[in-house]
């Protein structure tokens, strides 16, 4: 069979059952997709989109259990390997990773992470060091991304994006743990007497 005849005919991709023409987007999708992108890109309606995302989602949940699951992450919908199975994927993929980043630059987005929107002069402050090469290097990266320019001081504000709450398996900021529970406790709090 050669490649041509390979090829689905457009008239005919209607014919392909919706769950399968979801499954094909899904797992070519490198970040997660919105479900009204999802329903655009198989040519069905919002709401049997929806409806068939619940059936494959329950579907992968199993019985029987398979090694991936459908998420709703970042306002999307992407499929990930299943908590548990990480090992085997790492040892395949662990000499095709990307440089990890840094401490400075970790620190330097968890405080844009929870600070943001907040200008670079304002996440030096916190971190009390220079930190231009690092925004430089987390903007390269898409982990972060130029929120607006105050018109006043000519000072641009940073903000996390999409990237990051996929790469951390999120939905939203909100899903971040609270920045209280991660400080020490207040000395003051503290009755020594």
């Amino acid at each position: 069979m050669s490649e041509s005849e390979d090829l689905v005919a457009p008239a005919a991709l209607a014919q392909l059952p919706v769950r399968a023409r979801l499954e094909a987007v899904l797992i070519a999708a490198d970040h997660p997709i919105e479900t009204v992108a999802l329903a655009a890109a198989v040519e069905a309606p919002v709401h049997e989109v929806e409806q068939t995302l619940a059936e494959l989602r329950a579907d992968y949940d199993g019985p029987p259990v398979r090694g991936f699951d459908l998420r709703r992450i970042a306002g999307g919908w992407q499929l990930y390997v299943r908590a548990g199975y990480e090992p085997v994927v790492r040892r395949m993929i662990e000499d095709q990773a990307p440089p990890r980043l840094s401490q400075a630059a970790l620190e330097t987005l968890s405080v844009i992470a929870y600070k943001q929107p907040i200008s670079r002069g304002q996440i030096a402050s916190i971190r009390a060091v220079n930190v231009d090469s690092v925004v430089r290097t987390l903007l390269a990266r898409g982990l972060i991304a130029e929120a607006y320019v105050d018109e006043q001081t000519q000072a641009t504000f940073f903000e996390t994006t999409n990237l990051l709450l996929s790469h951390l398996g999120i939905d939203s900021l909100d899903d971040l743990p609270p920045i209280s529970d991660l400080l020490p406790e207040d000395p003051e709090d503290d009755d020594l007497s």
